[in-house]
């Protein structure tokens, strides 16, 4: 069995605070044990992707070669992202393709042939090992296509409720809600029963979301979004948020709200209400400060939400029942769209980098690195 040849991405931050992303080659040599070779056919281009690949680098003005970027990084990157400095990382969280080699193991040698999803990262690139334990097989009708995204977004949403369940709240208010995990939240959310306020940007989003079942909308570029969302709070219940843009003031207007809606028809209390309150940030779309105004009363707590620590502390059943869940509803359910498809050598052309890296909701490219 020969060596596997092909292309991959790699992101590196120099000493002098420039990103270097350029297409290399590498050399994958035959698998061992449990490994297998998988043929990369689609891999999709999620925000935590774009963190790693540009972060905050100038690609705007940043110069392009062929097969390769040199933006400069704004002032003091270098030392937010010390642990990188020097380091040539792969990118890519996820991914679909065929399993076109395999190691000795019986589960390596069953998979040859076969079609599989997974999550090790580094899947910018034509071939990939990975250890035949973590992947997915997907079902022979599906497409590499429909099995590129079955675990970030799907995982992420399931992983909504289960901390709503977790924590005790009864609905969940959902930020940037017409994105493809936004889609699938309200989804999930139908099927189970969930209570679900979707905040969306504009009208367009308001109509999309109502297209595929969301009964809670709300537009926050509206003059009257703080009425509407209030009113959806009363309507759900909702004292939970997931929030996926970060940076302004979004999640101090939310939780402004659930303390308005918690504190009707209660005495007043200088202290606000009892109502306990909770937003996660697990996104930067706007990667400026978080602003909390304040006015909200004590009981309330704002962190950070990342799937992969959620599910090292979920209990491995729970685990193992969102990937079933995912398994079984791979192209209903957890069903992804994609804006456009974008071949490797044009991933790091200027026209593809700006447009993908806008992160525009509801708009999610596919990187199919084979095409």
């Amino acid at each position: 069995m020969s060596d596997t040849h092909g292309l991959k991405i790699l992101s590196t931050l120099t000493d002098d605070e420039r990103l270097i992303v350029e297409l290399a080659e590498e050399s994958l040599p035959p698998p061992q044990g449990h490994e297998i070779v998988i043929r990369v056919e689609a891999a999709p281009i999620n925000p935590s992707d774009l963190g790693l690949l540009f972060g905050p680098a100038d690609v705007a003005n940043a110069d392009y070669g062929d097969g390769r970027i040199v933006a400069q990084m704004p002032d003091g990157a270098r030392r937010a992202m010390a642990a990188r400095v020097g380091q040539a990382m792969p990118v890519g969280n996820e991914g679909a393709g065929t399993v076109i080699a395999a190691g000795d193991s019986a589960q390596a040698q069953a998979l040859l042939g076969k079609r599989v999803a997974c999550v090790p990262g580094g899947m910018f690139a034509q071939y990939r090992i990975v250890d035949a334990r973590t992947v997915m097989p997907l079902p022979d009708e599906a497409s590499a296509e429909q099995g590129a995204s079955a675990f970030v977004n799907p995982l992420t949403a399931l992983g909504f409720v289960e901390t709503m369940r977790r924590d005790g709240h009864s609905a969940i208010v959902h930020t940037a809600a017409a994105s493809n995990l936004g889609q699938m939240l309200v989804r999930i959310a139908r099927e189970d029963g969930v209570p679900l306020v979707n905040i969306v940007r504009n009208p367009a989003q308001v109509a999309l979301l109502k297209g595929v079942g969301a009964e809670h909308v709300i537009d926050s570029s509206s003059e009257t979004f703080g009425e509407d969302l209030r009113v959806a709070l009363r309507a759900t219940g909702a004292t939970l948020a997931f929030d996926a843009i970060g940076g302004g003031t979004l999640v101090g207007q939310i939780l402004h709200a659930m303390e308005q809606v918690a504190s009707e028809g209660q005495d007043y209390s200088r202290y606000g209400s009892n109502s306990a309150k909770s937003a996660y940030i697990y996104g930067a779309l706007d990667t400026g400060p978080t602003i909390l105004n304040r006015s909200f009363g004590f009981s309330w707590n704002v962190g950070g939400w990342l799937l992969f620590p959620f599910l090292q502390s979920a209990a491995p059943e729970v685990a193992e029942r969102m990937r079933a869940r995912v398994r079984d509803s791979l192209t209903t359910t957890f069903a992804s769209g994609y804006k456009a498809h974008i071949s490797l050598k044009d991933a790091l052309t200027r026209d593809a980098v700006l447009t993908y890296n806008a992160r525009r909701t509801g708009e999610k490219y596919l990187l199919v690195p084979n095409g």
